[in-house]
């Protein structure tokens, strides 16, 4: 990173454990606020008064304005100092939790959600450059292994804290308990790492970039978020949002292409196995992180899961990657890294065709075990395409292309989320008026009353049925999508040349 000084030693001793407890940590929570609300959804819209739909909004504006932030951590390093930015983005993220919990209405959560990924989206890649700072040479090999745990296991834990929180409290603390964390993680930077700043100076930033990168990913979004319930193209908003979100993106590239200090360094895409790799990422990405949105609230509004045993199924994808992450980086040393990608994704595949076959009497371990199953492929599909993404840049552009990855997943996991929801409510109304239309025939109606139903119970379950069917069809449709896009993912990776060269340990945040 820009602006490091040449003077500052490594931290030793106790100092240096409890620094690198204060950094793990802190990167804990903000990667577990990536997943905590997924399985809160439906408490919080239910709380809120708003749909199933409007609930993801929740979701998406935190991802995107964490996008949006990441490409500008290395600007707020530079000019302000990595430990001061590392606090003031802590602070931040405090308070925007503090108002996310006190939020009483959608407009406002989702404000405050996008003051949180503002602050926190810079804390991830900072709390892993000052790790490396603050270790020896010899020991930065542990200090990225302390870091990489966190970011598997948080996304793990997220799930099932966010549903044991919402069931047993209420939604509004899976926001709460990050106060307390952010608070002790700001004091012990203050009084532990401050040793540890970065050198500042007066740095140019690139504001129409950034002005044109807020434009076109915020109508993108919108447009996205709200179009089902606007119908489309036959809501001229929608027509708008869609015109201002093509033109601000070619404006964007044009721009950031020709401008000296982008705030994406879009040169970077000049190489092939770059932009072989980062497709296949936002492709993989997105489909997987939109069934870690859609699976929860299939489970809580059709087959009857609390939030808490929601998240147990949910959380079970990351059990197994804890497992295979260092198996998969010994193999990424002896093994081509396009092939080890290539497995993984077809895995992501076939975990998904598992769940093309859910029913709505599935049981719990017919649900989890796709999960588990998913698991094994994760560390195949991440730790490869890394290697094979930042292999194929000039060194000196490693930590541009690093940010262009984080930022790219980041956004399309937010976009996979948006049209995921939207297919999934979709194909359940498609399914719905094919079912009832079978199933509401005389023969049905006169079967039920013949065991005691009254005319408005018989039409009553019929309802109810229809739905629960509907949904259990619709989760199956986008599972059979998922599996054919992570096929063609898959297949695209081979694309790429084989990378030129090894990337360093910590180049990848």
């Amino acid at each position: 990173m820009a602006g490091l000084s040449d003077d500052f030693k490594p931290l030793t001793g106790v100092t240096l454990l409890l620094a690198g407890a204060v950094l793990a940590l802190s990167n804990f929570m903000v990667v577990l606020d990536t997943t905590i609300a997924n399985v809160s959804v439906p408490h919080i819209a239910g709380s809120l008064g708003i749909s199933s739909s409007q609930g993801t909004w929740i979701i998406t504006s935190y991802a995107v304005a964490e996008a949006i932030c990441v490409p500008l951590t290395g600007w707020l390093a530079g000019r302000f100092g990595t430990v001061r930015t590392f606090v003031f983005g802590m602070l931040g993220f405090g308070l925007f939790s503090l108002l996310c919990g006190l939020s009483g209405s959608l407009a406002m959560i989702v404000v405050c959600r996008i003051g949180q990924g503002l602050c926190g989206g810079p804390l991830m890649p900072l709390s892993q450059t000052l790790l490396l700072r603050i270790f020896p040479k010899e020991q930065q090999g542990q200090a990225m292994g302390l870091w990489a745990m966190t970011t598997v296991v948080a996304p793990i834990l997220g799930p099932i804290l966010g549903g044991t929180i919402s069931d047993d409290w209420s939604w509004h603390w899976i926001f709460f308990i990050n106060i307390p964390i952010a608070g002790l993680c700001a004091f012990g930077a203050i009084r532990l790492l401050m040793p540890a700043e970065t050198k500042t100076a007066r740095l140019g930033v690139d504001t129409i970039g950034l002005a044109l990168m807020i434009l076109w990913i915020g109508a993108l979004q919108i447009m996205l978020d709200i179009g089902r319930e606007h119908d489309w193209f036959a809501d001229s908003s929608i027509v708008m949002l869609s015109i201002v979100a093509a033109i601000g993106f070619v404006v964007f590239v044009v721009w950031e292409l020709t401008e000296a200090q982008p705030i994406v360094d879009l040169k970077v895409f000049r190489h092939r196995g770059f932009t072989v790799a980062v497709i296949s990422l936002a492709l993989t990405f997105a489909t997987f992180f939109s069934a870690v949105v859609v699976i929860p609230q299939w489970l809580q509004s059709s087959m009857g899961y609390t939030a808490t045993y929601a998240g147990y199924v949910t959380a079970f994808v990351g059990v197994a990657a804890v497992v295979m992450s260092p198996i998969v980086a010994k193999l990424s040393e002896k093994v081509d890294p396009r092939g080890l990608v290539c497995f993984g994704i077809l895995w992501l595949g076939f975990t998904s065709l598992l769940r093309v076959f859910w029913t709505s009497g599935a049981d719990f371990w017919t649900l989890a075990l796709p999960q588990l199953l998913q698991g094994i492929g994760m560390p195949f599909f991440f730790i490869p395409l890394t290697t094979i993404a930042l292999g194929a840049v000039e060194p000196e552009e490693t930590a541009s292309a690093a940010g262009v990855m984080s930022f790219l997943r980041t956004l399309a996991g937010a976009v996979g989320t948006s049209i995921s929801t939207t297919l999934f409510a979709n194909s359940a109304v498609v399914s719905r008026s094919e079912i009832v239309s079978t199933m509401n025939s005389d023969a049905t109606s006169q079967a039920l009353q013949d065991r005691g139903f009254s005319l408005d119970q018989v039409r009553a379950t019929l309802s109810q049925m229809a739905d629960q069917e509907s949904m259990a069809l619709a989760i199956n449709h986008l599972f059979l999508l998922s599996a054919f896009i992570f096929a063609g993912a898959a297949m695209v990776i081979w694309l790429s040349p084989r990378p030129r060269r090894a990337v360093a340990a910590g180049a990848a945040h």
